[in-house]
């Protein structure tokens, strides 16, 4: 499945432009390679995307194209969250 469509059917990002901006800007790799949008993932990757002030990283449980909103947080697991500080210059 690609990256986009994960991260909007699993409910991490809402929307699937969003998603893809996200993988535009290079904020998300997969098992530590940085990955495009139209990447694919399936079951046992890790994914670590970079929302502002914080890294979250996920591990895929299993893919599915479709899920309900109590299904979807069953399709990945969140190994940790991080605080991202700014580094002085």
């Amino acid at each position: 499945m690609r990256l986009d469509k994960f991260l909007k059917v699993s409910r991490i990002i809402k929307r699937r432009t969003l998603a893809k901006e996200v993988a535009e800007q290079g904020r998300i790799s997969i098992n530590g390679v940085q990955a495009k949008a139209s990447s694919n993932v399936k079951a046992g990757d890790e994914l670590t995307i970079h929302f502002g002030q914080k890294i979250v990283t996920a591990s895929i449980d299993h893919v599915q194209e479709t899920a309900k909103k109590e299904e979807a947080t069953m399709m990945y697991t969140i190994i940790k969250e991080e605080r991202v500080t700014q580094s002085e210059e």
